[in-house]
């Protein structure tokens, strides 16, 4: 029995594309000789479709593409992902399915039964849960046909959820003779091992292999990192897709395999990850070039050296400009790197539009002694040219705020928060200096002296992040311990040997921020919790005052 693993990159709500992929994942499979095809979740719309599933021409166009696929399927056991009407009374209109076609005859669907409310997920808006499962009868094998949700309850990954059922469980008397998962599974840091993990644990149930067909590529702020998964009936890792690419992963079920290990490196994922993320998020939208403020700070050189990974170092141009307080050493720094990367550089002082605003708002101020609206002015004016730029020359603007900064709120609401998307603002301070690390692995292109200099935004003289603001590695232990793992202040301070009132200050202030993060731009999402996808909390609220 050999199976293709068609670890595809759809594109939400692009049907025809979409199709066009799986379709020519069967030509290949009738090259290579396979038995079963198997596709991802929602493999036809992409994940997550969100609120156009609500459109009923939506789902109409959808079993028109699923009549494509049969169509092709001759000889084939194809499995493929799809939302379908709900044909039976009560509950929500919609099903989450898997198609199981056989030789181009449609023989039936396996509904997802468990659907997550979680995190990024929002599923029970629109689907109803399946209410069984059972196995297949496919080229002389009885198969399990579960979808993604249904195989991560069983290994305790769903996010606290407690569900009445445990799909795995319920095929155990079946005595199947292997079990396929169609997923869509968000990339989070250091996340691969855990999806092996789960595979593991249900093989090791039902005492036979287990082969994931995961979703390749972002689609919004979510990036869906590859990595399909075939694992043997003990549970150990026979092979492993593609990371961040598409890929055709062909199991042989009728070959003993070979040993496999999984080696990666969590800085390079991270860095696949948000070039992929960007990447996608351009080209789907029918854009191709991006421009950002170079500062001569290790954000921004962080961002440039993403975009030109992502775009090409001719699609990215860098705007260096400088006020009063920028010195001369960010100015070169700035330079050099986009030497190193060989992009396009432009140099825009804004000293005279400062001092013009300055002069026109003098009456107004009444002489009051410069304070943060100063600062934030020249951040305004910085954000006002790059979006002049955007519009008349067609770039897209990449904001270059980080998950710490954005946290507190140490950053300028419609100054450097502008932007169509938001590069790294799921990326901790202590992310973005491992990563600059990592692409000076090999030869230095970030400068040597953007990485070694102390954080400043340079809106006044001598200002130093730590001005304002606790060291970063203090930061970003409570942002994990708060945001991410949903501590206490005391359990944060205890956990990190911090003084309460320190962690308490920024808590505070994490939801003082509120109300700036909901006016940021689409954010890639990289980490267990980010700030825009995912995350709901109050703006106006009494809990933490």
């Amino acid at each position: 029995m050999r199976v293709l693993v068609a670890q595809i990159n759809p594109t939400i709500g692009d049907l025809e594309g979409n199709t066009k992929k799986i379709l020519d994942s069967l030509e290949f499979a009738r090259e290579e000789k396979i038995d079963i095809v198997l596709t991802p979740e929602l493999a036809i719309c992409g994940y997550p479709p969100e609120d156009l599933v609500l459109h009923s021409s939506f789902i109409d166009a959808m079993e028109a593409c699923l009549e494509k696929i049969m169509h092709a399927s001759k000889g084939l056991v194809v499995i493929v992902g799809l939302a379908r009407r709900n044909l039976h009374s009560g509950g929500k209109p919609l099903l989450n399915s898997a198609a199981i076609i056989d030789d181009g005859k449609l023989i039936g669907f396996q509904d997802k039964v468990l659907l997550p409310t979680y995190d990024v997920f929002d599923e029970r808006r629109y689907f109803e849960p399946g209410t069984s499962v059972y196995p297949w009868m496919l080229k002389g094998k009885k198969v399990g046909v579960i979808l993604c949700e249904d195989i991560w309850q069983h290994a305790g990954y769903t996010g606290g959820t407690r569900y009445p059922c445990d799909p795995v469980v319920e095929l155990l008397p079946h005595k199947i003779d292997f079990l396929l998962n169609l997923s869509a599974s968000p990339y989070q840091f250091q996340k691969p091992d855990i999806r092996i993990k789960v595979c593991a644990k249900a093989a090791k149930t039902l005492q036979c292999p287990v082969i994931l067909c995961a979703q390749v590529g972002a689609n919004d702020q979510l990036v869906f990192d590859g990595y399909s998964v075939y694992v043997d009936g003990k549970g150990d890792l026979c092979s492993l897709g593609k990371g961040f690419q598409e890929d055709y992963m062909v199991v042989d079920l009728g070959v003993p395999p070979a040993a496999f290990a999984l080696h990666y490196d969590p800085t390079h994922d991270l860095y696949q990850a948000l070039v992929l993320g960007i990447r996608d998020y351009f080209h789907k939208s029918g854009f191709s070039k991006a421009c950002l403020g170079l500062s001569g700070g290790i954000d921004s050189a962080l961002v440039a050296c993403l975009a030109v990974d992502a775009l090409g170092k001719e699609n990215v141009l860098c705007i260096n400009m400088p006020s009063r307080y920028s010195s001369k050493a960010t100015i070169e720094d700035a330079k050099k790197l986009a030497s190193n990367l060989g992009v396009a550089y432009e140099s825009i002082p804004i000293e005279g539009p400062f001092e013009d605003y300055l002069k026109l708002l003098q009456p107004l101020f009444q002489k009051r002694p410069p304070d943060v609206t100063e600062e934030n002015l020249q951040a305004r004016i910085r954000g006002m040219l790059l979006m002049a730029i955007s519009n008349k020359l067609g770039y897209i603007v990449l904001s270059t705020g980080n998950k710490s900064e954005i946290a507190l709120g140490y950053c300028t609401l419609y100054g450097d928060m502008t932007g169509g998307l938001a590069a790294i603002s799921d990326v901790t301070k202590t992310q973005v200096y491992e990563l600059s690390r990592w692409i000076n692995r090999k030869k230095e292109i970030i400068p040597k002296s953007t990485i070694d200099r102390a954080p400043s935004a340079e809106l006044r003289p001598d200002q130093k992040d730590s001005d304002t603001l606790p060291p970063y590695d203090i930061v970003d232990n409570v942002l994990q311990g708060y945001v991410e793992d949903y501590l206490s202040p005391k359990e944060i301070a205890e956990k990190n040997h911090l003084d309460l009132k320190v962690v308490m200050d920024l808590v505070r202030n994490i939801h003082r921020a509120e109300y700036k993060r909901r006016q940021a731009p689409p954010a890639i999402r990289v980490s267990k919790k980010a700030f825009r996808v995912g995350r709901r909390y109050p703006i106006v609220q009494g809990w933490i005052r």
